[in-house]
């Protein structure tokens, strides 16, 4: 079993406990959530100015087996966004974050959430190899609704020229994870106030037809949504 081993830049400086070391772990948060936040910095350089953190949410796919050390995140954006020169000029950092519960204390400042977090860190590169970016792409539409790619007409040059898909390694990644009821003080616990937590699921509602769009559900999105149910 491959292991995460943390550089300083993502080893957590609270709550180490909450620390998971197995690289499959993260791969599983990986495959299951839906949404990447990128944190680049933009601006400054040429106009003598400090530039800007964004943070910028983005579709994405993974692939465990590379090209990359560790595994590669593929993230995708726009060849006409101004952030993508930015995101190639230096590190960036990928977060990925899941919410599995409300954490409900008999304190406010115990008062939590159950969560699955990875920070992923590092210099991303464009993919231009005509071969992975396509495979990128694919893989990106299928951790939407896994096959769909198999059923979609072929990219145009048009659509493929305004399209960028990045590479990072997962070499310098962490994942903290979170799970269970409050940790209440001793003294609290005596009181009257309810404690506990709200466990949180992501779910999904039937499939709403394009009004342009036949009638006939295709497997992959059934499965999907039945998968989510």
């Amino acid at each position: 079993m491959q292991t995460l081993s943390p550089t300083p830049r993502t080893t957590p400086t609270r709550l180490s406990d909450r620390m998971v070391a197995e690289r499959d772990r993260l791969f599983a948060l990986l495959e299951d959530a839906l949404v990447a936040h990128l944190g680049v910095t933009v601006g400054g350089g040429g106009d003598g100015g400090p530039g800007h953190p964004l943070v910028l949410p983005t579709a994405y796919a993974v692939r465990r087996d590379g090209p990359d050390a560790g595994g590669t995140l593929y993230l995708h954006g726009s060849t006409g966004a101004g952030w993508l020169r930015a995101a190639l000029a230096a590190d960036v950092c990928v977060t990925v974050t899941e919410v599995d519960g409300l954490v409900l204390a008999r304190s406010a400042f115990h008062h939590s959430m159950n969560y699955r977090s990875a920070v992923v860190i590092g210099r991303a590169r464009l993919v231009d190899d005509p071969a992975e970016r396509a495979d990128a792409l694919d893989r990106i539409v299928d951790h939407i609704v896994p096959g769909r790619s198999a059923t979609l007409r072929a990219s145009t040059r048009k659509e493929l020229a305004a399209t960028a898909v990045l590479a990072l390694s997962l070499h310098e990644a962490s994942l903290k994870e979170r799970a269970g009821g409050p940790i209440d003080d001793p003294e609290d616990v005596v009181g009257d106030v309810w404690a506990g937590h709200l466990p949180l699921r992501r779910v999904a509602d039937a499939p709403v037809r394009a009004a342009d769009s036949h009638a006939d559900l295709p497997v992959d999105v059934r499965a999907r949504a039945e998968a989510l149910a």
